[in-house]
């Protein structure tokens, strides 16, 4: 997240340049890299820096390579308010935002969020980091923040940086947050994973944190451990691997937690998917034991390495009656057009089953990777430009969900084929090792008139009745006084076994956030993917936000 070789800040730098001027009249937005990077950036080691540019990356690897990179931006602020839609609340708080030294840091992004009864814990990207140092007071030097709520979402406390006793040793939290919750024992937890990389050494890791609600009602708090929990970790040789873009799934019924991530290495040079998992029963509920952890091997290889075309942007989901996982990722991103040996290569979404009789401690029992598999094309929109968004490539990876009560496993993404600005599709599968598809072809989910910028869908959960709640990014408030004014809209109550778009759509923003008129210090300036969980009536959704002119992780529920 923080910098690279001079070899390598030339080349992602120089990267910047070019998407700045050839995408100028689009982005109507300047990149300019920060004149000097932070200390601990300079210092950054891992190899996979000098690779920006031939294979894509997660935001948080993009900030731990290029550090701060300024995005300015010019024109209205925001506009088109919302009456109808829910209260949007800021998870964060911009007094946070601002470093031991004085100097403010402009972003916040990347959202996950999770919520047990009236407790609600939002996580994200945190560019105050790049200031901060060791010492930092609430761990500002962490580049993953994180805010509780102890009343259902309606006002957040902003934590700051996740606890981290291993900073001193160049051990640090670099951001791709994931959040997940529950009860045990009568006790809430909820653990928030993150890359955790050494920007001495170069040595990479998933880790995470638990953290305890203490006291109840409106008055509780929220403690996490300040010893991060090793989820997985890379090797330090010939060279140091790069573990990239984790999310967590929750298996209650069997005190299980499942991570998928990408490990690019020697061996997996074009990314390989792997999966790991944490035993939270009884008393490792607040101190969980995860495999492969602290050893270099992994726990389950879900897809081995191809030799030309890149794997990434993993998604994990639990079968909740049968424990089964399912990981959806996408197949052949950036280098459908970075490498030439990719470009005759369909980009695919996805999805492998792996049982749960393979899901045995403190290792599985059945041979990697995974041996039922479904592949869909797609058309990628990873070489868009889309206005006031200050990343490229952006991402087309599937967001998916397990509905017991249709049997099915569902995944969503952000597509080009019908139109070039994009669609939210949807394609759902038998569960089972047959993966049977539902619908003879993909769903779209967005029923606006006309053509506009839509994309980065979330999907976690099915509600009780089986039915699907998608939230995204959505452009059809836009106008030629404010191309980039983005809201966040959501299909609501679809049946995983539907064939036909849904009549209507829900903006969840009451605010459209203008995002040529937004500051930001880091890369992608409102991060590469959104947020929602149900949880019994409600739906949670967590989006990054510009309306303050500057990102913010913002929260918002509806129903219930």
């Amino acid at each position: 997240m923080r910098h690279h070789p001079a070899e390598a800040f030339r080349h992602a730098h120089g990267r910047i340049a070019l998407i700045a001027v050839a995408g100028a009249a689009l982005l109507a937005a300047a990149l300019i890299p920060v004149a000097s990077a932070s200390t601990r950036a300079k210092n950054v080691k891992n190899p996979i820096c000098s690779r920006l540019g031939q294979i894509g990356l997660s935001a948080g690897a993009h900030m731990y390579c290029q550090g701060p990179v300024k995005t300015t931006g010019s024109g209205v602020r925001n506009s088109r308010r919302s009456s109808s839609a829910p209260k949007n609340v800021n998870a964060a708080h911009p007094r946070e935002d601002v470093s031991p030294s004085g100097a403010r840091a402009y972003g916040q992004s990347e959202e996950s969020v999770a919520a047990v009864g009236s407790y609600v814990v939002e996580a994200w990207n945190d560019s105050t980091g790049f200031q901060s140092s060791c010492g930092a007071p609430n761990y500002k030097e962490e580049l993953t923040g994180y805010g509780f709520s102890a009343n259902g979402g309606k006002k957040f406390h902003d934590e700051g940086g996740l606890p981290n006793n291993l900073c001193s040793s160049g051990w640090l939290y670099e951001g791709d947050p994931s959040v997940v919750g529950w009860t045990s024992g009568g006790v809430t937890y909820f653990y928030i994973s993150s890359l955790f990389d050494n920007i001495h050494s170069g040595h990479s890791a998933i880790a995470l944190d638990a953290c305890t609600v203490n006291g109840t009602g409106s008055s509780a708090t929220l403690a996490c451990n300040t010893a991060p929990t090793l989820v997985a970790t890379g090797a330090l040789r010939p060279f140091p691997d790069f573990l990239d873009k984790d999310f967590l799934a929750l298996d209650k019924a069997r005190n299980r937690l499942y991570a998928t991530y990408t490990r690019f290495s020697a061996s997996a040079f074009n990314g390989q998917i792997e999966l790991a998992v944490c035993d939270i029963a009884g008393s490792s509920a607040g101190n969980p034991t995860c495999y492969p952890g602290r050893s270099e091997k992994p726990y389950y290889v879900v897809q081995t390495s191809d030799p030309n075309c890149e794997h990434e942007g993993a998604y994990p989901a639990v079968d909740p009656a049968t424990g089964d996982v399912y990981v959806a990722w996408e197949f052949n991103w950036a280098t459908n057009f970075e490498n030439p040996a990719c470009y005759s290569t369909p980009t695919q979404e996805r999805l492998a089953y792996i049982p749960n009789s393979c899901l045995t401690l403190p290792a599985s029992t059945c041979t990697s990777p995974a041996p039922a598999q479904a592949t869909i094309d797609i058309t990628s929109m990873d070489a868009a430009f889309i206005p006031g968004y200050n990343r490229f490539p952006m991402s087309d990876f599937p967001r998916i969900a397990v509905s017991d009560k249709s049997n099915t496993v569902t995944i969503v993404w952000n597509d080009g084929a019908r139109h070039a600005t994009g669609d939210i599709l949807m394609q759902s599968y038998g569960l089972g090792a047959s993966l049977t598809p539902v619908q003879s072809k993909p769903v779209r989910l967005n029923n606006n008139k006309g053509k506009t910028w839509v994309f980065m869908p979330a999907l976690r959960n099915a509600d009780k009745s089986g039915l699907l709640d998608v939230v995204w990014y959505d452009r059809r408030n836009s106008s030629p006084s404010c191309e980039a004014c983005t809201d966040l809209y959501a299909a609501l109550k679809v049946s995983p076994t539907a064939t036909k778009k849904p009549t209507s759509n829900v903006r969840i923003t009451n605010v459209s956030s203008n995002w040529n008129a937004v500051s930001s210090d880091i890369v992608p300036n409102f991060g590469d993917y959104t947020d929602d969980l149900v949880v019994g009536k409600s739906l949670y959704a967590a989006w990054a936000d510009g309306r303050l002119g500057v990102p913010q992780p913002f929260f918002a529920k509806t129903g219930g």
